[in-house]
């Protein structure tokens, strides 16, 4: 017969350790401390062994005679419940480490050195706002298509569409990762295409080829409303269409002055290639106006503490005092110029070289980094002397 659960409750302890059988190679381990515990005796592969079945009274008398039976299962299948256990304690242990969070962040480490800095703060920001609050914490390899829905749909139920679908980009890039390292069997969010409200891509704004000759007479009179520095860097990004973070991070070390070359650095660029701009004599002239309004500085365009460069919104915020807000932006330059240099028949692969686009063939990108020189050289003189014309 098996214990009663009053002999189990009442047992007391000896001045040794002692055993009450329960049948079936289960016993009540009662220590001389008054401790109680579970344990099952039993053979596997010829090997006499003992499996930690739990404690009293954390685990009852019924609760503790059930774990019997599903070890004894185990055993008929041949396997050894005391190995599986243990396997089962190391997987809850690493899947303890393998929390989302961690490798997001692991992941993070890795692809950051390929971005911008502006980039890599908006994708931690992205993570640890809109998905470490409520996936962070679990295991990677739990979480399912449906975890990964509810928390961008918080994302969608503010209005920010496109943040959704950002969000929801990043986590797969995550999810990949993890696949490919073997912390989980897939990526759940393959299987939300087409659950998030569509969005639809704008555009940044930009004048029309027609409009752009009045914008570029009020920039040359923005001195009437504002300071000279900021004239000057909006026609030097007219001049050069290069993307406003590019231009207001520039220092004068980039500049090669005796042969009228810009050269960006890799680590400034939004595709981490070094990028060249031919400056015609218009773009030498200005700079040479902002050297003496930067003084000491290290950069071109420098903000009110001298060791900083001018704010992101300072060139946009010029253009809302001339009357464009919603209607041009820094980035729209390089949009006009694309326009109106194609238009003028410069080759489309001579202009996409200077704007930066990444050159889908990699071997060719590393290739073309100066390809072209010449020719955009002889485009840039161009078109600085339309502007001109203007």
């Amino acid at each position: 017969m098996g214990l009663t659960v009053a002999e189990v409750k009442t047992a007391r302890p000896n001045s040794k350790n002692y055993k009450l059988s329960d049948g079936g190679g289960m016993y009540l381990l009662v220590q001389a401390n008054g401790a109680k515990y579970w344990r099952l005796s039993y053979r596997f592969e010829g090997k006499q062994k003992t499996l930690a079945i739990g404690v009293y009274p954390d685990l009852s008398l019924k609760d503790a005679r059930v774990q019997r039976e599903i070890a004894k299962s185990q055993l008929a299948d041949g396997i050894d419940p005391s190995a599986l256990r243990k396997s089962s304690k190391i997987t809850q242990v690493l899947e303890s480490f393998n929390t989302f969070e961690s490798i997001a962040n692991e992941w993070f480490k890795k692809q950051s050195h390929t971005w911008v800095e502006s980039h890599c703060k908006d994708v931690r920001r992205r993570l640890e706002a809109n998905i470490y609050p409520s996936l962070g914490s679990l295991s990677i390899s739990s979480i399912e298509p449906i975890d990964v829905l509810k928390s961008v749909q918080k994302i969608e139920n503010r209005g920010s569409y496109d943040l959704a679908h950002r969000v929801l980009g990043v986590c797969g890039q995550v999810f990949r990762y993890a696949v490919s390292c073997g912390m989980c069997k897939s990526d759940p969010t393959r299987d939300l295409k087409g659950a998030l409200t569509p969005h639809v891509k704008k555009n940044q704004n930009a004048v029309s080829q027609e409009e752009f000759p009045l914008l570029m007479k009020s920039i040359q009179n923005y001195e009437k409303i504002g300071d000279e520095q900021t004239k000057l860097a909006l026609q030097l990004l007219a001049l050069t269409f290069v993307r406003t973070g590019e231009l207001i991070g520039a220092t004068w070390e980039e500049f090669d002055i005796k042969n009228s070359l810009w050269r960006i650095p890799a680590s400034r660029m939004k595709m981490k290639r070094e990028h060249l701009i031919p400056l015609s004599p218009q773009a030498l002239t200005i700079l040479k106006r902002l050297k003496t309004i930067s003084g000491d500085s290290e950069f071109v365009l420098v903000g009110r503490n001298h060791l900083k460069h001018i704010s992101n919104n300072t060139l946009l915020y010029a253009l809302y005092r001339l009357g464009y807000k919603s209607k041009m932006t820094g980035h729209g330059f390089r949009a006009v110029a694309s326009t109106i240099l194609n238009e003028n028949e410069f080759r489309a692969d001579v202009i996409e070289r200077q704007l930066a686009h990444l050159e889908k063939n990699e071997v060719r990108a590393a290739y073309n980094r100066a390809e072209y020189i010449k020719e955009r050289t002889i485009m840039m003189s161009w078109w600085a002397n339309y502007l001109d014309e203007l």
